[in-house]
């Protein structure tokens, strides 16, 4: 077999900042598929400046066919007190529908795996909506699990601001 005939039709690279339009397409084209598309209201420039800025605060994996962006994993890392490590958490993974099933979501999710391996990590976490059942069953085959005993909670917006404003100044 020849080297051509077993590479994938696809690549898996760091993000760089020319990627941020078509990062910012890929976060809008994840929350249609999640029925959450009033939610995503990230810009090229908010990704350029969070992503790639003087304090960055994510990374993001770029799948790609024929220098295309087809898929990314967008991660940021995470302390875990009682392990005394670092971890990852994968914040969106998203390959474009027409390009499922080439083992693109695989890569990039084995990826991210020898990237958190690499820099000490002991653990990659994510989320998955209840309802997304592809997603389930495809985290289920790689080993992966749900934490039942853990709920995820969120503030944002005015909550947040309420809440900030109770801490003591500095």
């Amino acid at each position: 077999m020849s080297d051509t005939a077993s590479k994938p039709p696809f690549a898996i690279r760091p993000a760089v900042p020319d990627d941020a339009p078509a990062i910012a397409n890929l976060i809008r084209e994840l929350a249609i598929y999640e029925k959450l598309e009033s939610l995503a209201r990230a810009t090229a420039d908010d990704l350029r400046r969070n992503l790639f800025g003087p304090r960055p605060y994510a990374e993001c994996l770029i799948a790609e066919i024929a220098g295309a962006p087809v898929g990314m994993a967008l991660f940021f890392h995470t302390f875990s007190t009682f392990r005394g490590q670092p971890g990852i958490y994968l914040e969106d993974l998203f390959v474009q529908p027409e390009h499922r099933g080439l083992g693109i979501g695989k890569a990039l999710l084995g990826s991210l795996a020898r990237l958190a391996r690499e820099r000490g990590c002991g653990r990659l976490e994510w989320a998955v909506l209840d309802w997304n059942e592809p997603a389930i069953g495809f985290y289920k085959s790689l080993g992966a699990g749900p934490l039942d005993e853990w709920i995820t909670y969120r503030i944002a917006d005015a909550p947040l601001d309420a809440l900030a404003k109770l801490a003591p100044e500095a």
